[in-house]
């Protein structure tokens, strides 16, 4: 594979600096961001004024691995969602604004799946 960045990851990127123009996370209501790769599904709560990352989550944490079984795809993604809620809900947050990063929201897909984990976990977007 060559150095030049693929045409799906550039349209990817041009759909990112889309959203992130109109969304902005800050202290009451921080960003969840989340992204997918091939094999794994992470998720970060970000402060945009501070340039920090309050809470994080991904099918790679520890807590993650100590759960019932290999989990990939969909039960990864929404376990994924009720665990970044879970961290978020000790940090004492319960509203985020959902940053999609670029990725396509589909009914049946992955990113709605995490969102819909990390709803049931008690985050309201």
């Amino acid at each position: 594979m060559s150095n030049q960045t693929s045409a799906r990851t550039v349209s990817r990127q041009k759909r990112q600096q889309r959203v992130r123009a109109h969304i902005k996370g800050c202290e009451s209501r921080p960003r969840l961001c989340v992204f997918r790769s091939n094999k794994h599904v992470y998720a970060q709560v970000i402060d945009d004024d501070q340039r920090a990352t309050l809470v994080s989550a991904s099918s790679l944490s520890p807590e993650f691995k100590a759960g019932e079984g290999k989990k990939s795809g969909k039960p990864a993604a929404e376990a994924v969602g009720l665990l970044v809620a879970k961290r978020c809900a000790e940090k004492g947050i319960t509203q985020v604004v959902f940053d999609r990063n670029g990725f396509i929201y589909k009914k049946n897909g992955l990113i709605a799946t995490l969102a819909e984990g990390a709803r049931k976990g008690g985050l309201k977007f």
